[in-house]
């Protein structure tokens, strides 16, 4: 669902709006939509990785998410599968060995950082607080590897001819 708040005569108007399902298609049906969809980057098979700049998530085609089509309410369109991640193909990068071994990094450190998890303090009014950080030390870390990536094009593999963004170079 989404929420939409509007002003009509100086009052808030909610109003929720179902967003459309997940296209119901066929393997071969879906490499045809990431084929025309990602105007991007080239798929030659559902088993095909992408990493997310947005949430720093390995994604496959087979996980991507389709929604919209003549059910759906529009065009069809390419999304991100991790939960509140709103990326589209544009954000999503060929996973270069560096970018693999920093992903591997982040995660092995997040796995130590759990390991090394301090337990709940109670505060006066007997609630659990966790005073642990780390979690949000992890994805400071992962948005300065997004901006770092998006700042230095040349660590993604060039964009075709014909293929670039509207306004110029994806970089």
């Amino acid at each position: 669902m989404l929420l939409i708040v509007r002003v009509i005569g100086g009052k808030l108007v909610f109003q929720t709006v179902a967003l459309s399902p997940p296209a119901n298609l066929s393997d071969e049906e879906k490499l045809e939509a990431l084929r025309l969809l990602d105007q991007f980057r080239q798929w030659h098979s559902l088993d095909a990785k992408r990493y997310c700049l947005v949430c720093g998530n390995l994604i496959s085609g087979q996980q991507i998410q389709i929604a919209g089509g003549t059910r759906g309410n529009g065009p069809l369109r390419l999304s991100c599968p991790t939960e509140r991640c709103n990326s589209i193909p544009m954000d999503w990068v060929l996973p270069t060995n560096e970018i693999l071994a920093k992903v591997e990094r982040l995660a092995e450190e997040e796995r130590k950082a759990s390991a090394l998890k301090p337990a709940a303090v109670t505060i006066g009014n007997g609630k659990a607080v966790h005073t642990d950080k780390r979690q949000e030390h992890f994805v400071s870390r992962l948005r300065r590897l997004a901006f770092h990536l998006k700042r230095h094009p040349k660590l993604s593999p060039p964009i075709p001819a014909g293929l670039e963004p509207p306004g110029g170079s994806a970089g």
